[in-house]
């Protein structure tokens, strides 16, 4: 049985970070080895690579399953791949599944999705193509929402230890995934959900408030498999742990595994353990994505964060007094002012950051950050536009035109310093900046566009 795993193509709507990243469809990835060890056929087709239509693959493999992933941004589109699979493939049984899918299943409730998968995405996809290759009906197999269900749902189950990502299913888009300067770039998932209760974080509604650590033997394994010098490690929180951190860093060295890495981590555990971090560099961390959030402590209290401005600070002087990039990132509430903004370039300017990534605070489902209906500047059903990058609230004593505007001025005032470009230059060489400064040109252009309908509309 063939079984089509698609990726989508984002909304022209949604700001485009895959100017700046693609990364590997992990995800799809892990389904296609369920398939595989099911001994189906598994196609996997990234629709944001791709130049040909939805309609060209699914009548060159005519796939009995359609599996498409995705997150809130993608609903839309989501839904149109399932109408035309049933335009083509009357008889085909389309699947929805992915992070938003399992925290709000009922966003992708249409006459064309034959199963919205809502937790334990493997096994439930395993139940699945058991019932559709027995000629049964999938509709009320465990882990497939059904709408007259009473709400909850089972406990969080991460992939079984001895099931890696089927990679040679992407092989022919591998030199493509990229994460800004780290290319090509693989993806590996060492741990499942954060210990941490920061009130905006998706990551807890997605493993149902637990944390789960992989076993380090099983996580050397999977590395050595991986041709990419380049690991984006996409744990929610890698570092967790200083015991765990300083094993790993043990086991790269027992194994003689040398590549370069990119993780996330919280500002107060590399405040609080400089002499990690440093260990870490010796093994190959490249850049850690930090969540700084904010330079003011009462939004980082109010983000139930329980780290301070200090860490925040110590945090970057940690990372680059071991050479390792910081990618910081910063919320920036519906309250902000023209001021707000200025204090702010200040502060990052007087940090020394390279990279920044300005996020408008986002009321996601299923987080602890909650906003009235009338609060809404952008309605729950226009998906696309939740990326995290649109103002969706209403703001307090600015325009909208002049929000976006403002996040345009600061990243041109923090990141196009001559000292900065200096520095890019003698590390990443001229075409990865000829590179990254064209896709910097194209999110700014969407955000300049974006003002201008605000400013058009009188927002």
């Amino acid at each position: 049985m063939r079984i089509l795993l698609i990726r989508p193509k984002p909304d022209r709507e949604t700001i485009g970070l895959q100017h700046l990243m693609i990364c590997e469809p992990l995800d799809l990835e892990y389904l296609g080895s369920v398939a595989l060890d099911m001994g189906h056929t598994p196609i996997l087709v990234d629709m944001i690579l791709e130049g040909r239509g939805l309609g060209y693959f699914l009548r060159k493999h005519s796939p009995r399953i359609v599996a498409v992933t995705g997150y809130i941004t993608h609903v839309h589109i989501v839904k149109s791949y399932c109408r035309i699979a049933k335009q083509i493939l009357p008889d085909c049984v389309t699947m929805v599944g992915g992070v938003h899918a399992e925290v709000i299943p009922e966003d992708f409730r249409d006459a064309r999705v034959d199963v919205i998968v809502r937790d334990c995405a493997l096994e439930t996809f395993r139940h699945v193509i058991r019932a559709v290759d027995g000629g049964r009906s999938s509709e009320r197999v465990p882990g497939v929402w059904c709408p007259d269900e009473k709400a909850g749902s089972s406990a969080y189950k991460p992939p079984p230890e001895d099931l890696l990502p089927a990679r040679q299913l992407t092989a022919h888009y591998r030199n493509r995934y990229y994460y800004l300067f780290h290319r090509p770039c693989a993806l590996l998932k060492t741990a499942f959900g954060c210990p941490h209760t920061c009130s905006f974080c998706y990551c807890r509604a997605i493993t149902r408030g637990t944390y789960i650590e992989r076993s380090l033997e099983g996580v050397m394994t999977e590395l050595a498999s991986i041709a990419e010098d380049d690991v984006y490690i996409v744990d929610d929180n890698f570092l967790v742990s200083r015991k765990r951190v300083q094993a790993f860093c043990e086991q790269l060295a027992k194994h003689g595994i040398r590549k370069k890495y990119l993780v996330y981590g919280r500002a107060d555990f590399i405040a609080a353990h400089p002499d990690v971090i440093e260990t870490f560099a010796g093994v190959g961390l490249r850049a850690v994505i930090v969540g700084l959030e904010s330079c003011k402590q009462d939004e980082l209290d109010a983000y139930g964060k329980r780290s301070t401005v200090q860490d925040n600070e110590e945090a970057v002087r940690v990372l680059a007094r071991y050479g390792v990039d910081c990618y910081a990132t910063i919320m920036i509430p519906a309250t902000w002012t023209n001021r707000d903004f200025r204090e702010l370039g200040c502060w990052l300017r007087r940090l020394d950051l390279a990279y920044i990534n300005l996020q408008p605070l986002t009321p996601l489902p299923g987080t602890g950050v909650c906003e009235a209906t009338d609060a809404m500047l952008i309605p729950r059903d226009d998906y696309a536009k939740w990326d995290l990058a649109h103002v969706v609230v209403k703001l307090e004593h600015i325009s909208v035109a002049r929000f976006y505007m403002n996040i345009l001025w600061l990243y041109y005032r923090v990141l196009l310093r001559p000292s900065q470009t200096r520095k890019h230059l003698a590390r990443y060489g001229y075409w990865q900046n000829v590179r990254m400064s064209v896709a910097v040109m194209r999110i700014s252009l969407q955000y300049i566009r974006k003002a201008v309908c605000a400013m058009w509309r009188r927002q």
